[in-house]
């Protein structure tokens, strides 16, 4: 009988340090695990789709001849009239996703080819005539 109550007693203080645990961590909105609301997550991607950081649909962009457009990571173009060559960063080339190759420095960029720009590091596009492109992500015109 005594071996039962032992057994009995041992159990039950394992539950109890279970419960004692489960207590202890974190809950639902509290700091450890806050919640947010909707409106809160709305508004934080709205200041960062104004900031220009973050972008869901193209921008039909207009470049002179000459002018470079430079993308940052993960900026998206697309050629849609004109003609222009590719600028790399010493080292890699843009991604010409639609051809599946690197475009480096001088190779002409294809119309209506997806180029995506890996970083922040100064590789984009040079326009060899006006053009017109479609841009998604952060960029510069030079």
């Amino acid at each position: 009988m005594k071996k039962i109550v032992a057994g009995l007693v041992i159990i039950f203080l394992v539950f109890a340090v279970t419960i004692a645990a489960v207590a202890a961590a974190d809950t639902p909105g509290s700091e450890g695990d806050p919640v947010v609301t909707k409106s809160y997550v709305d508004n934080q991607i709205a200041q960062l789709k104004s900031s220009g950081t973050v972008s869901n649909t193209y921008v039909v962009v207009e470049v002179k001849a000459g002018q470079k457009v430079l993308g940052k990571s993960g900026t998206e173009i697309i050629l849609r009239s004109g003609e222009a060559s590719a600028i790399d960063n010493g080292a890699n080339g843009v991604s010409d996703i639609t051809a599946g190759q690197d475009l480096m420095t001088g190779q002409i960029v294809g119309q209506n080819h997806l180029l995506l720009v890996p970083k922040e590091d100064g590789r984009g596009i040079q326009a060899v005539t006006d053009l017109f492109v479609m841009v998604r992500g952060p960029y510069s015109i030079q």
